[in-house]
């Protein structure tokens, strides 16, 4: 063994039985943590010591004193907001990634790397029914690619009005008019603040947070009539969502993008945990028309089940898509012969190679493989829905067609007292939250591994927290 192999050995060794013993506590441990980060601050804190510690046992005090204050995220019984477990192959894949330490910006630099990120590209707009020819960026998670296909949103608009945005910037530029629905996500608004286009029209949605394509017609009319950029037409942005966070509803693509289209809107969809619904060929009608967009975003450690970080940017047009995100400098010695290079498809120069475990996921599962991992999400989500339907003073809010199922206790003290009961029996962990004017208990089911058992005890968890409530009350 040489002295640089050595010198990983001991570390690697302990992190693996450390991981394996991580893993295989999943299945009996408490959900959540048992110590805050308050009261962690004292083992990982304090002043720099002056002499360091051998690298093996960095790694067994990192885990041992981390344990307490670990969420049990990969559990089958987790269904707290919308975080996944994590594939067997895309697990040991990212490890690859840490090992093989490659900045993966450039094709040149890394070609290992860049050509499996692009084959992974190539894979999912195949399997998401997405243009061919889009250019797909690896982001850090949903919130950076929709960032990235909302810039280069931006970009394209402000190009076809005539406006140099690398030159001038923003300053005197026509405005861009942004439309979303009532029920979007936060972090839609999130990445138009983050690029300088202000607060968006807010368009009405339905009951379940689809948002309704007349009134989005309408919207865009006033916008148009109103001759709001002065000379030219009003550059217009339209932002549709796959998945909405409470009910799992899909906004009606066809009909929205039609009506955006004709008003010569960019149209872009927030799939963070959604867009993989357009793998399911029984699911079509949730997604039909989303491939008439011009980007998408989506979370592969949601739906695929892959390590953090990874989220998806895909843009149609992926000149826009590169002159948003890219920069060219002497010392980015860049490759002639392929296409665009990590780094003009994503905010990072440097980042690591998070495609590789989207990749190694893809190619565990396959084809037939992620349609059946999503079909069996949404299957555990109708299971519970029913179940806990089935229970007394339990009320299923939203129609249960994708994986979310959101749940009512009768007035909203009661609810928050259920889902603290729920959340401190351990068995289970389930996110509070605010929906329709209610305080509701959410359940995500983001979980490969979660089964029959676990919707029982998630079942059993509720029954028995709405019963403690109720004793306490009565």
């Amino acid at each position: 063994m040489s002295a640089h192999e050595d010198r990983y050995s001991d570390a690697l060794e302990a992190a693996v039985r450390h991981a394996r013993q991580w893993l295989a506590s999943q299945e009996g441990r408490p959900v959540g943590p048992r110590r805050t980060a308050s009261e962690l601050a004292a083992d990982f804190g304090g002043p720099l010591p002056p002499d360091g510690m051998p690298a093996a046992e960095v790694v067994d005090y990192l885990a041992t004193k981390a344990e307490p204050g670990l969420m049990a995220m990969p559990s089958g019984r987790f269904f707290g907001w919308v975080i996944g477990g994590t594939l067997p192959a895309a697990l040991a894949a990212d490890w690859l990634v840490s090992a093989w330490d490659q900045n993966s910006g450039l094709r040149f630099a890394t070609p290992a790397t860049a050509a499996i990120e692009e084959a992974a590209g190539k894979w999912l707009l195949e399997l998401l029914g997405l243009p061919a020819q889009s250019g797909v960026g690896f982001a850090t998670g949903a919130t950076m690619a929709n960032f990235t296909g909302l810039a280069a949103a931006r970009w394209r608009l402000l190009a076809d009005a005539g406006w140099d945005l690398d030159g001038d910037g923003l300053t005197g530029a026509p405005r861009i008019h942004c439309f979303v629905g009532q029920e979007r996500h936060d972090t839609i608004d999130l990445g138009l603040r983050y690029l300088g286009l202000g607060r968006p029209t807010v368009v009405p949605a339905d009951r379940q947070g689809r948002i309704d394509a007349a009134e989005l017609d309408c919207a865009l009319d006033r916008v148009v009539l109103s001759g709001a950029s002065g000379s030219g037409p009003a550059p217009l942005l339209v932002c549709l969502q796959a998945g909405n966070l409470h009910s799992g509803a899909f906004d009606p693509f066809r009909e929205s993008i039609a009506v955006a289209k004709a008003h010569g809107a960019w149209v872009h969809v927030d799939g963070a945990f959604g867009l993989w619904a357009a793998a399911v060929p029984e699911l079509a009608a949730l997604t039909a028309g989303l491939e008439g967009a011009d980007s998408w975003g989506t979370d592969a450690h949601k739906t695929l089940n892959v390590p953090y970080d990874c989220g998806i940017a895909v843009v149609r047009d992926s000149r826009a898509l590169r002159s948003a995100m890219g920069v060219h400098t002497s010392y980015l010695i860049q490759d002639a012969e392929g296409p665009a290079d990590p780094f003009e498809t994503v905010p990072e120069l440097s980042r690591r190679a998070r495609g590789v475990p989207v990749w190694a996921a893809l190619k565990e599962l396959g084809r037939d493989g992620v349609a059946a991992q999503v079909r069996g999400l949404v299957r555990r989500a109708s299971q519970l829905a029913e179940q806990l339907s089935a229970l007394d003073g339990v009320e299923v809010l939203n129609d249960v067609g994708y994986t979310q199922v959101s749940l009512a206790f009768g007035d909203d003290a009661t609810t928050r007292a259920v889902t603290a009961r729920v959340m401190a029996d351990g068995r289970v962990w389930m996110s509070g939250s605010r929906w329709q004017d209610r305080d509701i208990l959410r359940l995500s089911v983001s979980n490969w591994s979660t089964d029959d058992a676990d919707v029982a005890t998630a079942v059993a968890a509720v029954r028995d927290a709405v019963a403690a409530v109720r004793g306490h009350t009565g």
